[in-house]
């Protein structure tokens, strides 16, 4: 039996429409692909990509901010509190085989700062660029939702 895959979403809780239908078109294409969406769990990108998800008939899991899981958005299958406030990022991308940030705000940086100690596969769409020891961040970029999934499904093989 192969374990299905999990697919990070990561993007700020305050975003903007253009942010939010791309996290939507996101979570849409990693439920189209059979992946488990793992999020924050929270609103703005977090529940813009669990929409998306599950209006294509994926799973969605969201690692909370809070202790209870009444705190977690309406679209959300799988809810875990884990208390842990901004400190469960690590957790959102370490439970991803791979991450996919969208747009960001400081969570979605330290996040994304998460997944390159971890080694973790990175595709980002309109978000956080960066050098490291003078080197650009082995961030690839991608035009579209779509282009973003199945780069890092290719990056996942």
């Amino acid at each position: 039996m192969n374990p299905r895959t999990y697919i990070s979403v990561i993007g700020p809780s305050d975003a903007s429409p253009e942010v939010l239908r791309i996290a939507e078109e996101a979570g849409a294409c990693v439920a189209r692909a059979g992946a488990v969406l793992v999020t924050g769990g929270g609103g703005g990108a977090m529940e813009a990509a669990c929409r998306g998800a599950r209006s294509a008939g994926g799973l969605t899991l969201g690692l909370l901010y809070g202790s209870s899981r009444s705190e977690g958005n309406d679209y959300l299958d799988l809810a875990v509190p884990t208390g842990m406030g901004e400190m469960r990022n690590v957790l959102v991308v370490r439970t991803g085989d791979g991450v996919l940030a969208v747009g960001g705000a400081f969570g979605t940086l330290s996040e994304i700062a998460f997944a390159l100690k971890l080694g973790k596969p990175i595709v980002g769409i309109g978000t956080w660029t960066a050098s490291v020891g003078g080197k650009p961040a082995p961030i690839p970029s991608a035009g579209s939702a779509r282009q973003a999934v199945d780069l890092l499904l290719r990056m996942l093989d």
